[in-house]
C-alpha cells in the first residue's frame, strides 16, 4: 500500500489518482532472510532498472538465479526450486520484445508437468510490485504481521508458511512493467504499457512466453490478481483464452472489478451509490463495539445489513443523491445501529463514503482503509501518513524484499520499486467505452470462450477499499449459474495476514484448484 492522497490508490491497488492512491498503497511488514537452501546458479544483474515513463532497456538479460529448499506440509516434504530473474515478453505475431519482465516462481521438484498447475500472481495499483502477495499470502515462506495487533516488532519474523500453495500449484509472482525491477525494452518505453489494455497484453504475452520457456504449456493454468491485480486479470484471461490457451481458474482477491459502481472511486462526496460499502462499514462498527445492534455472530448481522443495504439503504441513498433529501429517521437509526456511526453523520453525509466513515466512527481516531480494525489516535505515529494499516505494515515488506532477493542468489545495483506513483499518474484507465474500467463483460467473455473456467472471489469484511458487498452487487451481473464462487472472512484488503483467516482461504483455494482441474 501506499499514502492515500484525494482519491485513492494502491500498491497492490486501485482508484482515479484518489482510489488510485489508496490502492496503490497496500502493503506491510519487515525484514527477515528468505532462502532456505543453497544457491546453485547465483546471479549479479548489471543492468540499471527505472521506473520513470520514458525509461527502456537497451540490453536485456534473461539469466535466473535459483535456490533449492524445502517445505514441510501435513507431514510432507515438498522440495521447491526458487528461481528469480527476468524474462522478456515477446511480441505475439512478430516476436520482437516488449519488455523485460521481472518474477520470483516457486516450482515443486520432480512434478509432472501435464498436470501440476502453475498460478500467476499480480498485486495492483497500478504502479504496485508484487510483493505482498508474494511475502505475505502463499508462497512457501511468509512475513509474520499478527494484524489486526500492532504489537508486532520490525522485522517481521519471515517463517515456513503452513499455509503456502505450493503443495498443490507452482507460483510465479510477477512485476507488472515499470515496478519491481520490469521495465520496457527499447524502443517501447514503460509508459507503453501503462493503461488497462497495454498492461494485460505485455502479461500475456510474458505468461505464454514463461509457460514456453518452463515446458509447462501443458500445465493447467490459473491467474491470481490483488487489488487493481482483479481488475488486470479478467482482461488478461479474456487475452489468453482468445489466444487459444486455455485459463483453468482465475481468483480475485480484494476485488474492484468496476471502477463505476465504486463509490470511492473519485474524490470529495461520492457521486455513485454506497450501498455496496455498508455491511463492511457495519462489520468495523462490531470491530469497536459501536454497533448497538449487534448480536455474538457477526455472519448473520451481515447477512441482516446485506438485505437493508439492497432493500432500503440502496434507495434512500439514490433520494439523497438525486435530491439531498433525507429518509425517515427510522432508517438512519437503522443506520446507527448497524454500524455505530453518529446520526450527525449520517444527516451530513447520507451517502457514506469510506473516508468520511473511517475518519467519524470514533473521535480523535484514524481507522485502515486497508483494514478498519487497524486504528491509530490522530497526530501519533501510526496516523502520520493517515492510513493506520499500510503505516504499519508496508516498511517491514519494504525491508523484506531488500534482504530476500540476495538470499535467493539475485542482487542488483537498482531500488526495487516496490510503488510507483508515476504509473498511476500516467496511466491510461479507458478500457471499452468507459474512462475507467468495467471487467464484468471481460470476465463474461472469458466464460463465454471457455465454460469450463472458474472463478474465485475471496476478501476480507473488514476492508473499506474494496468491500466484499460491493464485491457480490458487481458478480451478479454476470448471471446465475456462472461458475463462480464468493467466500469472505475477518480481515482486511491483505486477508491472508489475518492468522485466522489464510488457512481458511488455503483450504478455499485447495478445493477451488481441485475442482478447476478435476483433480480428486
Amino acid at each position: 500500500m501506499s499514502t492515500i492522497q484525494s482519491v485513492l490508490r494502491d500498491a497492490r491497488g486501485v482508484a482515479a489518482l484518489a482510489l488510485f492512491a489508496a490502492l496503490a498503497a497496500c502493503g506491510g511488514g519487515g525484514g527477515g532472510s528468505g532462502g532456505s537452501g543453497p544457491v546453485t546458479n547465483p546471479f549479479l544483474d548489471p543492468n540499471q532498472y527505472s521506473g520513470t515513463a520514458s525509461a527502456s532497456l537497451s540490453s536485456p538479460n534473461e539469466t535466473t538465479a535459483t535456490t533449492h529448499a524445502s517445505l514441510t506440509l501435513d507431514g510432507t516434504a515438498i522440495a521447491y526450486t526458487a528461481t528469480v530473474g527476468h524474462l522478456s515478453a515477446l511480441d505475439a505475431t512478430s516476436q520482437a520484445p516488449e519488455a523485460s519482465i521481472f518474477y520470483v516462481a516457486y516450482t515443486a521438484d520432480g512434478a509432472a508437468a501435464a498436470t501440476r498447475p502453475v498460478t500467476f500472481f499480480f498485486n495492483g495499483g497500478p504502479g504496485s510490485a508484487t510483493i505482498w502477495l508474494h511475502l505475505g499470502s502463499f508462497a512457501p515462506k511468509r512475513l509474520v504481521t499478527g494484524v489486526p495487533a500492532t504489537t508486532q516488532t520490525v522485522p517481521f519474523p519471515y517463517v515456513d508458511n503452513a499455509d503456502s500453495l505450493i503443495d498443490t500449484t507452482d507460483l510465479v509472482f510477477v512485476d507488472a512493467v515499470g515496478t519491481g525491477l520490469s521495465e520496457a525494452i527499447a524502443p517501447h518505453t514503460n509508459q507503453t504499457y501503462w493503461g488497462v489494455d497495454a498492461d494485460a497484453g505485455v502479461l500475456r504475452d510474458f505468461v505464454q512466453r514463461w509457460l514456453a520457456v518452463n515446458g509447462r504449456t501443458a500445465s493447467p493454468l490459473f491467474l491470481y490478481g490483488e487489488s487493481y491485480g482483479t481488475t488486470r486479470v479478467p482482461v488478461l484471461a479474456r487475452l489468453l483464452e482468445t489466444a487459444g490457451r486455455r485459463v483453468n481458474g482465475v481468483v480475485e482477491q480484494s476485488s474492484i472489478v468496476d471502477y463505476n459502481s465504486n463509490c470511492s472511486v473519485v474524490g470529495g462526496k461520492p457521486t455513485v451509490n454506497c450501498a455496496g460499502f455498508l455491511p463492511s462499514y457495519a462489520a468495523v462498527g462490531e470491530w469497536y463495539h459501536l454497533a448497538t445492534g449487534a448480536t455474538a455472530d457477526l455472519q448473520a448481522d451481515l447477512a441482516t445489513v446485506r438485505s437493508y443495504a439492497d432493500s432500503t439503504y440502496a434507495p434512500d441513498a439514490a433520494t439523497w443523491l438525486a435530491s439531498a433529501t433525507l429518509p425517515p429517521a427510522g432508517h438512519i437509526a437503522a443506520l446507527v445501529a448497524f454500524t455505530g456511526l453518529p446520526t450527525a453523520q449520517w444527516d451530513t453525509q447520507f451517502d457514506m463514503d469510506y473516508d468520511t466513515f473511517r475518519h467519524h466512527l470514533i473521535a480523535g481516531t484514524t481507522l485502515g482503509v486497508y483494514d478498519g480494525r487497524v486504528s491509530a489516535a490522530v497526530g501519533s505515529p501510526l496516523d502520520a501518513d493517515d492510513e493506520p494499516s499500510d503505516t504499519f505494515v508496508a516498511p517491514g515488506f519494504v525491508s523484506a524484499i531488500k534482504s530476500l532477493l540476495p538470499t535467493l542468489g539475485y542482487t542488483n545495483p537498482s531500488t526495487y520499486l516496490v510503488s510507483n506513483d508515476a504509473t498511476i499518474n500516467d496511466w491510461n484507465f479507458a478500457h471499452g467505452s468507459h474512462a475507467l474500467p468495467d471487467v464484468v463483460p471481460d470476465l463474461s467473455s472469458a466464460l463465454l470462450l471457455d465454460p469450463s473456467l472458474k472463478v474465485l472471489f475471496i476478501g476480507g469484511e473488514h476492508d473499506l477499499i474494496t468491500p466484499f458487498h460491493q464485491t457480490e452487487l458487481d458478480v451478479a451481473r454476470l448471471g446465475t449459474g456462472a461458475p463462480v464462487t464468493l467466500h469472505f472472512h475477518p480481515g482486511g484488503h491483505m486477508t491472508y495476514l489475518d492468522d485466522g483467516s489464510r488457512p481458511l482461504m488455503k483450504a478455499e483455494l485447495a478445493a477451488f484448484y481441485a475442482s478447476a482441474t478435476g483433480a480428486p
